[in-house]
């Protein structure tokens, strides 16, 4: 299950002009494995150590090292003591109070973009939709996976915001956390399909310049994916966490 063949370089730790490929190459991992813990390939609450890591992806020390840091401080994984690193799993209070801080903020996202986002900004989430329509696990009703960034929904509507504050703290600070607990857990039933629909209501709401209701509908949006998420969760937790890289 190889994320990455990598050829390292032969420069010694001191030559200067190897950083910037390691500091590429760190990037590269963060993404692989952040991409891996968000779509469940490494289990929530899974112990996870350099050693075990580097022999399963084909990765080398120094950039992955770089990399776990990374993944500490984005919230995926954490220090446990007399166990080590592991991939978080966020207990059913924390999940719940992440989520209402999540509606809340993006409710509030969603009424400034109404406000803010310019007719191409707009056109932009307009785009992101129409590309996410045509994936396949969303045609099937299975799931409705998002990428990263600028493929996000909901990212794009904390940037249309223009609220700096919003976007460290949806953007940066909370993203990734927020992500895996999307990703993970809030595809079952009809909620795809109708998370699709809800999302086209929003941006209709945001392009009338109606700041209330695009609220209102941020809000209900994301209380339906907190209440289909915590169901799905609590079966989960359930579980014992036995997976582990060593």
């Amino acid at each position: 299950m190889t994320l990455l063949a990598t050829t390292h370089p032969k420069n010694s730790p001191g030559d200067e002009a190897a950083a910037p490929e390691v500091r590429t190459l760190a990037e590269r991992v963060f993404h692989q494995l952040q991409d891996a813990i968000v779509r469940g390939e490494l289990a929530p609450g899974s112990k996870i150590t350099e050693p075990g890591l580097s022999k399963t992806y084909g990765i080398s020390r120094g950039p992955l090292r770089e990399a776990m840091r990374r993944l500490e401080a984005h919230r995926l994984i954490e220090r446990v003591p007399h166990v080590g690193a592991r991939v978080v799993k966020l207990s059913m209070k924390e999940l719940l109070e992440l989520f209402d801080v999540r509606e809340a903020l993006e409710s509030m996202a969603a009424r400034l973009a109404a406000e803010f986002m310019s007719p191409q900004e707009i056109q932009g989430l307009r785009d992101v939709l129409a590309l996410h329509e045509g994936q396949a696990d969303l045609k099937r009703g299975e799931a409705y996976y998002q990428r990263e960034g600028d493929l996000d929904f909901h990212y794009r509507i904390v940037q249309g915001s223009h609220n700096k504050m919003l976007m460290n703290l949806l953007c940066d600070d909370l993203y990734y956390l927020v992500r895996l607990y999307r990703t993970q857990f809030s595809a079952s039933g009809a909620r795809p399909q109708r998370a699709f629909v809800e999302h086209h209501r929003i941006v209709d709401a945001i392009e009338a310049g109606d700041a209330e209701l695009a609220e209102l509908l941020m809000r209900r949006h994301v209380s339906a994916s907190r209440a289909n998420v915590a169901d799905r969760y609590a079966t989960i937790l359930e579980q014992p966490s036995s997976t582990s890289t060593d």
